[in-house]
């Protein structure tokens, strides 16, 4: 099952440069999440002001910007669409300067602020800005001990500054600033050198006059001279105006103007005159050179020209009686009668693209063309998209049929398509999805080679998902008016083929159904005649099997496929058809898929390499229950992401009951397959080997063991899968809403525990053999008998023979599954007291040192294995005891002694006991 998308951390600004500035300020914003493309970056929020405009994204991490007239310190909020609004761990501080007029500025600046103080003209006047001192007061700042913090003045004044050029100058916010470590004295004195300053500046435009005194008595000079000639010039004209010339000479100019001109406006009136006759003929002009021009645009395309033309010549010679523009009049309409038979023939030329049909449509209706034009592509599209899937079906279906030569590749020069699991080879693009071969490659063996079956698919789908959404959308829009746009109020749908076009797409969607169900279920249209099964093929006869892995492939297509054909809202047969389609098609694939894990567990057997790995949890175990759990998984994976996940318009594929109950039953032997794997491998394991190509394995890994060590690994690997496994393999197809997971759970269950129970059994029985067997005859062997006088020396040979074969049996099966070491130990020993306790039984009479010699056999044996002992192994031992002669006072020295002695012989032999009681 696909994880839900994780919604993504909101943006958060961790970094800012510069911290502060004008607005206009160039900043490189860093921090996590800032979108991940430009256009995913929908706002950039510095100090309240929006400067997403600006902003330019380079990573994720990384944002440039510029700052805008904000003031004052702010956050900067970023804000995108796929994480929403974020925040910000840093500040911008904003601020205002002033700037000059002949400064550059990244804002408007309002020049209400600037007063030029002069205009100089030359290089001695006074500045047009008066440069500011390095401090106003006057004062040095040696007496400052560091710097007042800015945080707190921006706390103390938010919207004040300390640059005596701003408008928002705070004079505390100065004095904090640079003297807040100068006494009172000295800013006494300040006040008085900025008095001074200022009378100083008061003084300006005296200055200014004493600077340039030359230049103005200069400017005085040149004025009165200029003066003196303009009186000269008026005594010369005899008291007259000094115009009056200038009058004559421009009076004269208009006369001889009006003279030359005279012949040229003629002309113009006469030219007027031409060009007005000019325009008429224009008109009829039109019509004679239309034939040509029909022609010319035609052969450009200009279709639309060709038809404003025609409909411009009816309008304006219709009705003449002029035998010559009549003459001319029909010579158009024979060629445009011409150009309707070339568009008609273009329009049923196919394939053929939506918006160029509808084109060619709009100018046949346009051009009056006569009969339906919409209609007959509609039919003829129809028809051509049924030939298309059968030309498909007779294509791959004689393909299929094809021979292969000896190196497994077709007579016909095909694409290669390398499945999933071959990751391997050397992979060009292809087509829609297929891997061609590379030439130095030559893959052997029809694993290798994409069936054709899967290519017929592919295709087949990719038919249907490219034309026939074209068919419905050329009907639809037919049948709804919008295909044609006009104003004629008697021009109505014909909707009486309404019904006909619904049965047209019907067939096709049938077509492609069938088509579709004769390849992987041809039993699905069995119930048709005969004689309408034929044209779909019958692939059942196909030479070459396709692999189930196939499946999975062929399924996604044609789910896609359906997809976009119901996205087409069809009519409800058509869309039944196609539902049930994409319904079987799912179906068939689960139970294909499951029925092939079914088989690839029971062979798992052949992949058993006989490495046993112990762990605290586990115990020891192979990998065959990882390989069986990978298959389940990765089987139910796989049936989940191309199959049970199911679309807005396909149904829940476990809705029908049917499904489930084979659902049910296929998930059961699914699982209980395991135990048929298991068992033979216990039983048959020396019929088994690892395959050749695990190279892997070792010589000395691929030996199989003997008959008791393959049950009780297969009884590990068993007791794992019960206790661990299958709990996790239910709770996975529970995850993935498998129906009544309970009942495979039970089943399943059950299978296991059977097998457990008869490993174990199996198991116990080989081991148990051979402690038990021997027991009566090591028992009196000497002839010992318990009638006879002599006292016990210690515990006799065959107890000791017994306990060293449970030993070996605790060796066994704790190096292989330590957590089956209690299990198995306390039935060996129930099986060995019941052996005791019926061979104690049989001897009638005992002596008192005979009854000694038993008493100390059957407690040096209870006190070995007290760990191991169950209710019914202590009921022997105790039955043992009762039939003893009772113990004499005087022998319970010696049994202490000779005790004492066994576990001090015994001691390193019995220790595996002690470290179990530890361990458990």
């Amino acid at each position: 099952m696909q994880a839900a998308p994780r919604k993504k951390n909101p943006p958060l600004v961790t970094g800012i440069s510069p911290k502060e500035g004008p607005p206009g300020t160039r900043v490189t914003i860093r921090g996590e999440n800032l979108g991940t493309s430009t256009k995913d970056v929908i706002s950039v929020m510095i100090c309240g002001v929006e400067c997403v405009m600006s902003t330019e994204w380079k990573t994720s991490s990384k944002l440039i910007a510029r700052t805008g007239p904000g003031k004052g310190k702010g956050d900067i909020i970023v804000k995108t669409q796929s994480s929403g609004q974020g925040s910000s761990n840093v500040g911008f501080r904003g601020y205002f300067v002033q700037t000059g007029p002949l400064q550059e500025s990244a804002v408007w600046v309002s020049e209400t602020q600037w007063v030029p103080p002069t205009m100089e003209r030359s290089s001695m006047s006074t500045p047009l800005v008066i440069a500011q001192v390095d401090d106003p007061l006057g004062l040095s700042d040696e007496g400052n001990q560091g710097k007042f913090p800015e945080d707190e003045l921006l706390e103390l004044f938010p919207e004040g500054s300390g640059d005596t050029s701003l408008e928002n100058f705070t004079p505390t916010w100065f004095l904090l600033e640079n003297h807040h470590g100068t006494g009172f004295d000295d800013l006494k004195a300040g006040l008085a050198y900025l008095k001074r300053k200022s009378d100083q500046r008061s003084e300006g435009p005296k200055a200014f006059v004493k600077t340039n005194l030359n230049t103005i008595m200069e400017c005085q000079h040149v004025l009165a001279d200029v003066h003196c000639k303009l009186m000269a010039d008026n005594t010369d004209t005899n008291n007259s105006s000094i115009t009056d010339d200038l009058e004559k000479l421009l009076q004269n100019a208009n006369k001889c103007a009006d003279s030359l001109f005279q012949d040229v406006l003629g002309r113009k009136d006469s030219a007027d005159a031409t060009r007005n006759a000019l325009h008429v003929l224009h008109r009829f002009k039109f019509l004679f050179y239309l034939p040509l021009n029909i022609e010319r645009n035609i052969k450009k395309g200009d279709y639309d020209i060709v038809i404003n033309d025609f409909a411009r010549a009816k309008s304006l010679f219709g009705d003449t009686d002029v035998q010559v523009f009549k003459k001319m009049l029909d010579e158009v309409e024979r060629r445009i009668k011409d150009f309707q038979d070339v568009l008609h023939d273009k329009l049923l030329l196919l394939p053929s693209n939506l918006s160029e049909q509808k084109r060619l449509i709009r100018f046949l209706v346009e051009l009056e063309y006569a009969g339906d034009p919409a209609w007959d592509c509609l039919n003829n599209q129809q028809q051509w998209l049924i030939d298309l899937l059968m030309d498909c079906k007779t294509d791959y279906y004689t393909k299929d049929k094809t021979k292969y030569l000896e190196d497994g590749l077709y007579t016909t020069a095909e694409e290669i398509r390398v499945p999933t699991t071959q990751r391997h080879l050397f992979v060009k693009p292809g087509k829609q999805g297929s891997l061609t071969r590379s030439p130095d490659q030559t893959p052997a063996g029809w694993r290798f080679k994409t069936p054709q079956k899967v290519l017929y698919i592919e295709e087949l789908t990719d038919i249907m998902a490219e034309s026939f959404p074209d068919l419905w959308k050329l009907g639809h829009a037919y049948f709804s008016g919008t295909l044609i746009e006009t104003n004629e109020k008697d021009k109505k749908i014909d909707t009486t083929k309404h019904s006909t076009f619904k049965k047209m797409t019907g067939e096709v969607v049938s077509l492609f159904s069938n088509l579709s169900r004769a390849v992987f279920m041809p039993e699905s249209i069995e119930s048709l005649p005969s004689k309408q099964r034929e044209p779909f093929g019958d692939w059942s006869k196909s030479k070459h099997e396709m692999p189930p892995s196939w499946l999975p492939h062929c399924a996604r297509y044609i789910r896609s496929c359906v997809s976009t054909l119901s996205s087409l809202d069809l009519p409800s047969d058509a869309q039944d058809v196609l539902s049930d389609l994409s319904y079987d098609m799912r179906t068939h694939c689960m139970v294909v898929l499951l029925k092939q894990a079914v088989s690839d567990i029971e062979s798992l057997h052949s992949h058993e390499a006989w490495n046993v790995e112990v762990d605290d949890v586990n115990g020891g175990t192979t990998q065959l229950p990882v390989l069986f759990e990978n298959i389940v998984n990765e089987t139910v994976q796989h049936l989940h992401e191309l199959v049970t996940l199911h679309g807005t318009k396909e149904a829940e594929i476990f809705s029908q009951r049917t499904v489930q109950k084979e659902v049910n039953y296929l998930c059961t032997s699914l699982l209980s397959a395991f135990t048929k794997c298991l068992q033979e491998l216990a039983y048959d394991g020396d019929k088994f080997s690892p395959k050749e190509e695990d190279d892997d394995i070792s010589e000395a890994e691929e030996v199989v063991p003997p008959l008791d060590k393959r049950l009780i690994i297969m009884l590990s690997n068993c007791n794992h899968v019960l206790n661990t496994v299958i709990y996790r393999v239910i709770e996975n197809l529970e995850k993935h809403k498998y129906p009544e997971t309970n009942k495979v759970f039970t089943e399943a269950s059950k299978s296991f525990k059977q097998l457990d129970e008869k490993l174990f059994s199996a198991y116990i029985e080989e081991k148990s053999n051979p402690v038990v067997g021997p027991l009566e005859q090591n028992l009196y062997s000497g002839k010992y008998d318990f009638k006879q006088f002599v006292k016990p020396t210690g515990v006799r040979s065959y107890l000791k023979f017994a306990l060293m074969g449970i030993i070996q049996v605790h060796a066994e099966v704790f190096s292989i599954s330590p957590v089956l070491l209690s299990r198995v130990l306390c039935q060996v020993v129930e099986n060995l007291t019941s052996e005791l306790s019926r061979l104690f039984h049989c001897v009638h009479n005992f002596s008192n040192n005979g009854g000694l010699q038993a008493r100390l056999e059957m407690l040096a044996f209870n006190d070995a294995i007290e760990i191991y002992k169950t209710e019914s192994s202590s009921q022997h031992i105790q039955d043992v005891l009762n039939r003893l002669p009772s113990l004499r006072s005087e022998d319970r020295g010696l049994l202490e002694e000779l005790l004492n002695k066994f576990k001090s012989n015994m001691k390193f032999q019995l220790m595996c006991f002690h470290s179990d009681s530890l361990v458990n």
